[in-house]
């Protein structure tokens, strides 16, 4: 089984995440998308960032109605911080015959030269990288490496930082999530 891990911090989970991730479940080689919750980084300030349990619950509502996209907290117990290719190497020990994969936007592929051991990852690991609206090119090192597939999915132009915004500017911001994770929201009270 190939697995396309999206990690992020999914503070909420919106639905360009779904879309991208959906997109590229029924549109590549990847036979399920798994929503990796970054925890919270301990040494950092918490400003708006919600519980991580709060957040895998909000993947959870999210997803339940897609057989291919699946919640993962495999982060919440590794050493912190966590850094993708111990992740990797975790994921690949405890599950020996599935492949994984990662996907990104295209601003991470920037700055992918600057992971710990990226070039571990690519030597192991393929990318999958979604479009995003930016000035900034890739370096043509990497959008040329065979591990590397840009995909044609929708350019999404929804954030977190936005949706967080906006509720607590008492703004409806329904129509950017699933109705589940409103219903989270709303009833939690979070980001007012």
């Amino acid at each position: 089984m190939k697995i396309g891990l999206y990690f992020g911090s999914f503070n909420p989970i919106h639905i360009g995440h779904l879309i991208i991730a959906n997109h590229l479940a029924e549109n590549s080689d990847l036979d399920q998308i798994w929503f990796v919750v970054t925890p919270h980084n301990p040494f950092k300030k918490k400003s708006s960032l919600l519980d991580n349990y709060q957040r895998l619950e909000m993947v959870h509502l999210a997803t339940e109605d897609y057989d291919k996209l699946k919640p993962s907290n495999i982060e919440f117990n590794l050493p912190q911080p966590n850094y993708t290719v111990n992740t990797l190497a975790y994921l690949q020990e405890k599950h020996p015959n599935y492949e994984f994969a990662l996907i990104m936007g295209e601003d991470n592929l920037k700055s992918l030269h600057k992971w710990k051991n990226y070039d571990v990852i690519l030597e192991n690991h393929h990318i999958y990288v979604y479009p995003r609206i930016s000035n900034k090119t890739a370096p043509v090192h990497l959008l040329n490496h065979n591990k590397i597939h840009t995909i044609d999915a929708p350019i999404i132009q929804i954030s977190s930082t936005h949706i967080r915004n906006s509720i607590k500017a008492n703004k409806n911001i329904k129509p950017l999530v699933s109705s589940s994770v409103w219903q989270y929201l709303d009833e939690m009270n979070f980001y007012k």
